[in-house]
């Protein structure tokens, strides 16, 4: 392992030591803290003003002070919903028994050729058994739609995968279509939704609750750490600093009116202070190019960043 793992393992364990309920999501305990949240919500908003784009913005500061902007609307989660299903895979090997290291057999009808899939690219023909770990790198890291419909059938489908989440408290969202699902019927990408706040809560669930054994909890989060996409988003007003970003993202095509369905990112950013966060940021049914839906992410990471830090 090298340092900067074990830095991370050394903030995550800290962190992870504070519970969490949905009771501590009120705004500030002093005048000075709902202050610094007023001014940080303005800026946000400010940053969405005249946009042509849907926005919701949730961020949870330090487990308790909360800003949420525009979360009263459907937000489809594109890939983000592959941080929900890693989770559910976790549960379903705690209950059954089984290690990370359990291999999943793939064939060629797997690797469906009309999606985005490295891990396609890299075994063609497929007739291969890979890690679940592997498999879970693939989607987190690099989002990949094959593995993730893989780990689909491996668990039993999307509802087992929306139990698991419902059954940590989580309620605003769904998931019920898996990638394949959505290629079929671009429609289909708007049935897999969530809130920002709900977002924001589940990745602060995974830093401050024991959800499964320690090997599971502890790969998710430093792979999550590890995300190879969508840089230009939360990650990219970090870059350079001593923070450690953790994230998922989520990006749709254009509907039939133009719009990009859906351009997100969630996540966990750890300060070396001993603040940290979780951040939503969802954008949907937006009128702007990619470029841009993308850099109305990385403005509004930056404005938390610059409160927090």
């Amino acid at each position: 392992m090298n340092i900067r793992f074990f830095i991370i393992w050394i903030l995550v364990a800290v962190y992870s030591l504070g519970g969490y309920s949905q009771a501590t999501l009120e705004i500030g305990n002093t005048a000075s803290d709902t202050s610094k949240e007023v001014n940080l919500e303005a800026s946000i908003r400010k940053i969405i003003e005249n946009k042509k784009a849907q926005v919701g913005v949730a961020v949870i500061l330090n487990g308790k002070d909360t800003i949420i902007i525009n979360n009263d609307h459907l937000y489809p989660m594109m890939s983000v919903f592959k941080f929900h299903q890693a989770l559910a895979v976790a549960n379903y090997l705690q209950q059954n028994n089984l290690p990370l290291s359990t291999e999943i057999n793939i064939t060629k009808e797997d690797l469906k050729t009309n999606t985005y899939s490295p891990l396609r690219d890299k075994f063609p023909e497929g007739n291969i058994s890979l890690p679940i770990s592997e498999l879970l790198a693939y989607t987190l890291q690099l989002s990949d739609n094959n593995a993730c419909d893989i780990l689909f059938n491996y668990i039993g489908g999307p509802q087992v995968a929306d139990d698991y989440i419902r059954s940590l408290g989580i309620e605003q969202f769904a998931i019920v279509a898996t990638e394949d699902d959505m290629h079929k019927d671009m429609n289909v990408c708007y049935n897999n939704w969530s809130s920002p706040l709900e977002a924001a809560r589940l990745m602060e669930i995974l830093l401050t609750r024991k959800l499964f054994n320690d090997d599971y909890q502890k790969f998710i989060k430093r792979t999550l750490t590890e995300c190879e996409t969508g840089k230009n988003r939360l990650a990219q007003p970090l870059q350079g600093t001593k923070a450690i970003i953790g994230h998922k993202t989520g990006t749709g095509d254009r509907n039939a009116k133009g719009q990009l369905i859906g351009t997100n990112d969630i996540g966990f950013v750890l300060l070396p202070n001993g603040n940290r966060y979780t951040i939503a940021v969802f954008v949907k049914d937006s009128e702007e190019s990619e470029l841009m839906s993308s850099q109305i992410i990385a403005d509004i990471s930056e404005v938390v960043y610059r409160q927090v830090k």
